[in-house]
């Protein structure tokens, strides 16, 4: 595998700065969408988060729609739809409007977590008794049924449809941090994206385990992994340094409970626990691209990576548009939209 030609996409987190509105995280995310449109990447994908003080994005399907509508190209997705938090039928009727508005455009990420805090989740669901992911499986199943892959005999799509008359369907991709995702998306014969910026370890394991169990399908022959990845590129290592200091300043406050709104690089480097924010174990790739991409490079050696998704947390939305730039220059290089498009 030949890492300059595997595609690039991002993950947008609609992180909402100190002193921003919410209203100004997802502007700020629709110029980075823009941007990566632009510049040749492959997916542009949004999460769902509930009652967070410091994201925005709490129906990554609306969102989608406007990042859908300001681009040309690029695949928008879901990093992904919490599917315990909605019923399946909403869930594809959503994903299949979308892809009726913009075909062959639309990615459906699933994931199992509940993307917020119990008591949230208990809110979202409407009882305390369906805080499990028990019926994940076969909630996933009617999921795919509904939205054009059948896998049993019997399910909701005998009943019911997504839309009335689809001509196409969304492509459907699993993600998890856990081996429990990859031995399913394996199964299945799905796509599998890995949240390796979640820093939580056992990336090369789940890798390998997907790989190796993985049994073809209808829409995949062979495995197709996604690994995301916390990355920020500067043009000097120190300026990488000055507007990721945020970033690590907030992950050190989610590690001990302290949710915070971004703050900037100057409050970040003035903040009394900066030093133990500097010294969290973290697999995020900080730098010049002369480092950058090496740590990239080495990333989807070890991983076999189709694909990565590389998310990135700065104050300035002029730092976070730099580094894709400089990821396009130096990783896509000559590779043209349709060359990324083709790769989807």
């Amino acid at each position: 595998m030949e890492t300059q030609h595997v595609p690039l996409s991002v993950l947008d987190l609609t992180v909402v700065n100190d002193g921003q509105s919410s209203g100004e995280a997802l502007q700020t995310t629709a110029a980075l969408a823009q941007a990566a449109d632009r510049l040749g990447f492959t997916r542009f994908w949004v999460a769902e988060h509930h009652n967070m003080p410091s994201v925005a994005c709490t129906s990554p399907t609306v969102l989608m729609a406007h990042l859908a509508a300001v681009t040309e190209r690029i695949h928008v997705g879901s990093g992904g739809v919490m599917l315990p938090n909605h019923a399946p039928l909403v869930v594809a009727e959503q994903f299949a409007l979308l892809e009726s508005l913009h075909p062959r455009r639309i990615d459906v990420g699933v994931g199992r977590a509940p993307g917020t805090d119990q008591r949230t989740a208990a809110a979202l669901r409407r009882s305390t008794e369906l805080l499990g992911a028990d019926s994940f499986p076969r909630d996933l199943i009617d999921l795919m049924g509904l939205l054009g892959d059948p896998r049993t005999e019997t399910g909701l799509w005998d009943q019911f449809k997504a839309t009335p008359a689809a001509t196409n369907f969304p492509r459907i991709f699993l993600l998890g941090s856990s081996d429990y995702s990859a031995r399913f998306a394996a199964q299945l014969g799905l796509p599998f994206g890995f949240a390796h910026h979640f820093d939580m370890g056992g990336t090369l394991q789940v890798a390998e385990l997907y790989q190796s169990l993985f049994q073809p399908s209808h829409v995949l022959g062979e495995p197709y992994l996604i690994v995301t990845a916390n990355v920020l590129v500067a043009d000097t290592r120190e300026e990488a340094d000055w507007h990721s200091a945020p970033g690590r300043l907030t992950a050190l406050g989610r590690r001990t409970g302290r949710f915070i709104r971004l703050p900037s690089p100057r409050d970040a480097s003035a903040h009394p626990d900066m030093a133990e924010a500097n010294r969290l174990p973290s697999s995020r790739i900080v730098g010049a691209p002369d480092a950058v991409i090496p740590e990239l490079q080495n990333l989807v050696a070890r991983t076999g990576a189709n694909e990565l998704m590389v998310t990135s947390v700065a104050y300035d939305l002029t730092a976070r548009i730099r580094s894709i730039e400089l990821l396009a220059q130096h990783w896509l290089g000559q590779r043209t939209a349709t060359d990324a498009s083709t790769a989807a």
